[in-house]
């Protein structure tokens, strides 16, 4: 069974756009390489939007190097890229979005939450790509909430939406670059519960809301429980209503190179990755 080796948390709120109201709870500059493939993972919300005439969100900005997985439990986004995608997510529903060589795009609330309002509660995790797949051509996966397994924990003590990966015998809908498991999960106070993280693989659980038991310590909401890549397996105990997501994979043992919404393996192609930005070579939303 793996072990635990720390337990992050971060209280602090910082606004992107003018639309999602995000605590970092992972980045790259502090778990990339500890928590590797996982780059970073904002959590939004819950916050309240009034009714509006004029969408909120985060206007087209740019990303190389890596994936963007955008999970939605309140409220609807609506996403537009330059590589042509485009679509709406709601409450259950995944976006992932593999920014490869490069591609702009914008974040959205939907017109129907812009004119009605509503709480917004979502989380946005990048995954990094390994250095033959970083300049790689731009994709885009819709994952709607009925395409994702859930399963029922025994004596229905929670459930488990397996996004990618593998969980007793259901495979994620998301396809990956590398290997990995990330699993949406929400287990009733008093569960003890053990989910699969191989042996050398990362391992972290996000807890979104509720509380864990970790032996001799215990984790809270908007905290980061990072595990050993020793050992098979993570244990834990839930000692009130819990919601997580479970991440686990393999580690892409290269160098993190990172600034802003770009991350290469070098200064080098952030340089060439901010001077294509500049010169247009991104494309465009028009």
């Amino acid at each position: 069974m793996k072990q635990t080796v720390a337990i992050h948390t971060s209280n602090q709120t910082h606004w992107v756009g003018d639309g999602f109201p995000v605590r970092t709870l992972i980045s790259y500059q502090a778990l990339g390489t500890q928590l590797s493939p996982f780059l970073m993972l904002d959590y939004a919300g819950p916050a309240l939007f009034d009714p509006s005439a004029h969408p909120r969100g985060v206007s087209a900005h740019p990303h190389r190097g890596f994936e963007t997985v955008t999970i939605v439990y309140e409220g609807e986004v609506e996403h537009k890229d330059s590589a042509g995608n485009g679509g709406t997510i709601g409450p259950g529903d995944v976006q992932w979005m593999t920014a490869g060589a490069g591609i702009l795009h914008e974040e959205m609330h939907s017109k129907r939450f812009t004119q009605e309002g509503g709480t917004l509660r979502m989380a946005q995790l990048w995954v990094n790509l390994p250095a033959k797949e970083k300049m790689t051509q731009p994709g885009y996966q819709a994952i709607l909430n009925q395409a994702i397994p859930a399963i029922d924990l025994e004596n229905r003590m929670g459930v488990v939406r397996v996004i990618a990966g593998h969980y007793a015998g259901h495979q994620g809908p998301a396809k990956t670059h590398t290997a990995m498991n990330v699993f949406d999960v929400q287990v009733k106070k008093g569960a003890s519960i053990v989910l699969p993280a191989p042996d050398g693989w990362s391992a972290a659980v996000v807890l979104l809301s509720g509380e864990l038991e970790l032996g001799h310590a215990s984790a809270g909401e908007g905290s980061v429980i990072e595990w050993s890549h020793a050992g098979e397996g993570i244990a834990m105990n839930a000692v009130a209503d819990t919601h997580a997501l479970i991440l686990s994979g393999e580690p892409i043992d290269e160098p993190i190179v990172g600034h802003g919404p770009f991350v290469m393996n070098t200064p080098a192609e952030i340089a060439r990755a901010i001077d294509d930005f500049r010169q247009g070579r991104f494309g465009s939303l028009d």
